[in-house]
């Protein structure tokens, strides 16, 4: 994707106000020739980033927000005080209930039968019926289900892509049979940091030699792929020579014009594929 375009749709999702979905629709409309999948994947991770910038502003208001929420209950306000509190302080709703939550316990914790821990606290925002106050546990739960950016609900979700995506490579690489180890495979036998797909004899993609090859089934934009680099690929290129990165939703082209010695990146399964065959001396190609 150009730079252009991408700044283009940063700037329509920053100025956008209104909850996830309906920006979600405001994009299509707006930018009908890119996908559903690579609009919804840029909207979610400056989300994400968005939420790591405002929580600690929200942190700074906790005892305001908590005691607010606290009198809204008393009050016989409506459902939804979580939620309402979390739209005016621009936090994900799901956050601000695990935030208030903390804070419930910190002040009550003789309300748990076990130490108030980040476990703790993620169990009961994954089953809200622990959580003996009620009214407490009904805002919870609300925000949870509210929520499909941030929280466990947006992280199965986003689980499950990721899986549909690396199955779908598994069969692209089986179809060529190409034999391979796959990061199951890999851990078991002691690998730590392991790829999707570790190629048993290695592939050429447009002459560049791969060895491994990872899925992200997500939009590669600068911030998210020096991360990645930094904390899995470099650790890939390490042990097991360059590889490859497939983006399923896209990537920012800049992205193209670092680490070429290490990786190449892509946005679907190569088609200009060399084959080592270990019965020749010259490699064949192979059209995927």
């Amino acid at each position: 994707m150009k730079v252009e375009l991408y700044n283009e749709i940063l700037e329509e999702i920053k100025s956008f106000s209104g909850p996830g979905r309906k920006c979600g629709l405001y994009l299509q409309e707006k930018f009908p020739s890119i996908s559903d999948y690579t609009l919804g994947s840029i909207y979610s991770l400056e989300y994400q980033r968005k939420m790591k910038r405002n929580r600690p502003k929200v942190y700074k208001r906790l005892k305001e927000l908590y005691d607010r929420y606290n009198n809204a209950v008393k009050a016989g306000e409506d459902v939804g005080v979580m939620m309402r509190l979390a739209s005016e302080v621009d936090l994900s709703p799901a956050l601000l209930a695990r935030i208030i939550l903390e804070k419930y316990y910190e002040k009550h914790p003789e309300k748990s039968t076990e130490p108030v821990t980040k476990g703790f606290i993620t169990k009961l925002m994954k089953d809200t019926t622990l959580i003996k106050d009620k009214d407490l546990a009904y805002e919870v739960y609300l925000c949870v289900i509210y929520d499909d950016q941030y929280g466990s609900i947006s992280d199965c979700i986003k689980h499950s892509i990721g899986q549909e995506y690396e199955l779908r490579l598994q069969r692209m690489v089986k179809d060529l049979n190409i034999a391979f180890r796959d990061e199951e495979h890999l851990r078991r036998h002691g690998y730590d940091k392991t790829p999707d797909i570790k190629l048993e004899i290695p592939i050429a993609v447009d002459g560049f030699v791969v060895n491994w090859i990872e899925s992200k089934a997500l939009f590669g934009d600068e911030e998210g792929h020096n991360t990645y680099f930094k904390d899995q690929y470099l650790s890939y290129w390490n042990r097991f020579g360059p590889g490859l990165v497939i983006y399923w939703f896209g990537f920012v082209e800049t992205l193209e014009l670092h680490n070429e010695k290490c990786i190449i990146i892509r946005e679907d399964f190569p088609t200009n594929i060399t084959l080592m065959d270990p019965t020749s001396i010259e490699p064949h190609p192979v059209t995927s």
